[in-house]
């Protein structure tokens, strides 16, 4: 994922926390650090699905706990 769709990423992160883009880093967990609640969680992945054109399977998404695990996740399902 190039540096504009990570930043396009962070983006998103950052309409549902008060972290600033800038200071997030990739060991930021969505819940613990960032103050996600489930219903957030939720909202945020299916804003991930219609900016990225991918489709997330719940699997996959239960998977994802850190801002550099959702990049990892993205990035594999963008290659498919």
């Amino acid at each position: 994922m190039g540096m504009d769709k990570v930043m396009q990423f962070k983006n998103l992160v950052a309409q549902y926390t008060e972290v600033k883009v800038e200071d997030m880093t990739d060991d930021m967990r969505f819940r613990e650090d960032l103050g996600f609640s489930s219903l957030d969680f939720m909202s945020f992945l299916g804003e991930i699905e219609d900016t990225f054109d991918v489709e997330l399977e719940q699997e996959n998404a239960s998977q994802v706990h850190t801002i550099g695990d959702a990049i990892a996740m993205i990035n594999k399902m963008m290659e498919e």
